[in-house]
């Protein structure tokens, strides 16, 4: 691997900033496992480090490596590994936890704040399906047994559920659907990433975990959008039939 220093990326805009410009109050991101101050202190090696660890980690050639082996694979000293983590498990849940930070952080910087609220949750869907396949591995295999890692997924699943909860509850307020038990689609359509990765579910599908779940989330808006359009003249009959009554 070269050693050269890498470019600088552009600054991308915090958790709170996107919350805020998109109105989304209360919903809260999980807290890094590496903490954002020990990250804007890592050398610019590390931070180099820290994007090749995350190929490794997707490609599912990970698990079964020692520090010092990772340390050979990246050709770096053991002493620069444990200056990002104490041990293998933490550095394995911290790169997949930095990943998936930085997914939510685009799947929200992706949406436009003047879209209608299904408009806006078919983006971040579509957005934050990019989570599922290239960690279809690491997600179903790797992170099975490491202390841990299912309780991390977790907390972004949770996370992903409240943005999903409140984007339905605005399009409830707008009308665009019909009043529904908003907590438990959200949470249904938050989950559908963690079902399709597991490994029996994902070579059963006729299609990509990604695609399959970009399906179904599509198949359960557009039937809350024609419950509402039905509801629609329902009402207006019962509302003539009492008006003739």
């Amino acid at each position: 691997m070269s050693s050269a220093r890498p470019e600088l990326r552009a600054r991308e805009p915090s958790a709170r900033e996107l919350r805020e410009r998109l109105r989304l109050p209360g919903v809260r991101a999980p807290k890094p496992l590496l903490d954002p101050e020990i990250e804007r202190r890592l050398t610019p090696r590390q931070c180099e480090l820290l994007d090749a660890l995350e190929e490794l980690v997707v490609s599912g050639g990970l698990a079964d490596l020692t520090m010092a082996e990772i340390a050979a694979r990246m050709n770096c000293s053991l002493r620069t590994l444990y200056g990002i983590a104490q041990s293998k498990e933490e550095l394995f849940l911290a790169v997949v936890d930095r990943r998936l930070h930085r997914i939510g952080r685009r799947a929200i910087a992706s949406l436009d704040p003047s879209l209608a609220p299904m408009d806006a949750l078919r983006a971040y869907m579509k957005a934050v399906s990019e989570a599922v396949e290239p960690e279809r591995s690491a997600f179903s295999r790797e992170f099975a047994d490491l202390p841990g890692g299912q309780r991390m997924l977790h907390g972004h699943e949770r996370y992903v559920t409240a943005i999903v909860q409140s984007l339905l509850d605005r399009a409830v307020g707008e009308g665009q659907i019909a009043p529904c038990d908003t907590a438990s689609v959200a949470h249904l359509l938050a989950g559908l990433g963690r079902e399709f990765a597991r490994p029996e579910v994902a070579d059963a599908a006729h299609a990509s975990p990604k695609a399959t779940v970009e399906a179904i989330a599509e198949i359960i808006l557009r039937g809350l959008v024609a419950c509402s359009a039905d509801a629609v003249p329902r009402r207006s009959r019962t509302a003539a039939r009492r008006a003739r009554s």
